[in-house]
């Protein structure tokens, strides 16, 4: 199927971390994009990840459409209910978990960012950030529509070789997008300034591009000019692309999505301050205790201790 469950990434090897996995579809599935049904792909995994459940992360989405029963999936250490009607939508980078599925059944969707086309990147922005919603519950005006369109483009997926490659994939990524652009619509998706505005769009679109590669590699690069670096740019062209966005700098938009983990895993997924610290990078326990007190005015002894029921 889609995830290359026996090669992770070597550089996510650590006591404790999320193993990170890249698209691998079978033979003959073009572009970066493959769709299935939820039972199909549990039938054909029948011993992972789920047997038994442990987290993982990927570089590419994982879109599910419930239609029967209810599927739980963990997403950034918290345990979400989909129930149909609703879409689960893991994000590159995230960390999940699988549950046995159970009765749920639905489409499933995989597919690398870069399957979409680039103009429609602003629209869909909201969507695609990695703070988004995991579970949305699309208008009851959409609900039909959506379920048959993520219908018909499994039928197209399935009918490689019954058209021109091309021809394929052009209507296989177009449905996707349609699905995509009326999922945008759901309530709890806010529109984004990378959405809005149209000033900037060379650093919207590099912004936009750190996000995803920060999504990816926070945990082992903590310097502004690694991720220049990784984008083919100069720190100081990084850093207007960030700030037009966000007003922020990129070096405490990397400290933000540190403490964001920071304190799920302290939180929700009880982790210790110890495990967390080499999780994220930290050399020393008592460096990130000065980090985590810096920017929440409490020890990470104290915020575990807390009765935290949210990932925020």
């Amino acid at each position: 199927m889609m995830v290359d469950r026996r090669h992770p990434d070597p550089s996510v090897s650590a006591a404790g971390a999320v193993p990170l996995y890249g698209f691998q579809p079978p033979v003959g599935t073009p572009y970066g994009l493959e769709v299935s049904t939820v039972e199909d792909f549990f039938a054909q995994h029948d011993d992972w990840p789920w047997n038994p459940p442990r987290p993982g992360r990927a570089t590419f989405h994982y879109l599910i459409a419930v239609t029967e029963g209810e599927l739980r999936h963990d997403v950034d250490h918290v345990t979400r209910t989909i129930i149909p009607g609703q879409w689960l939508w893991v994000r590159p980078g995230h960390a999940q978990c699988w549950h046995p599925p159970g009765a749920a059944r639905g489409t499933f969707i995989l597919f690398e960012p870069d399957v979409l086309r680039p103009d429609l990147a602003p629209l869909l922005a909201p969507l695609t950030a990695h703070d988004a919603p995991a579970v949305l519950s699309p208008h009851p005006d959409d609900t039909a529509w959506l379920q048959q369109t993520a219908l018909q483009l499994l039928d197209e997926h399935r009918a490689l070789g019954r058209r021109p490659l091309a021809i394929h994939h052009a209507l296989r990524r177009s449905l996707l997008e349609a699905l995509l652009l009326r999922l945008a619509n759901s309530p709890g998706i806010a529109p984004t300034a990378t959405a809005t505005t149209g000033t900037g769009t060379g650093r919207a679109d590099r912004y936009g591009r750190f996000l995803d590669a920060l999504e990816l590699h926070f945990r082992e690069l903590h310097q502004a000019a690694d991720y220049a670096e990784l984008l083919g740019c100069s720190v100081r062209t990084l850093s207007r692309a960030a700030r037009d966005a966000t007003g922020k700098p990129v070096r405490e938009l990397i400290d933000e999505r540190r403490l964001l983990e920071a304190r799920r895993l302290l939180g929700a997924a009880r982790w210790d301050a110890r495990a967390v610290a080499a999780h994220l990078g930290f050399t020393d326990p008592a460096n990130f205790g000065r980090f985590f007190r810096d920017r929440t005015g409490l020890t990470p002894a104290a915020f575990a201790a807390r009765d935290t029921t949210t990932d925020q």
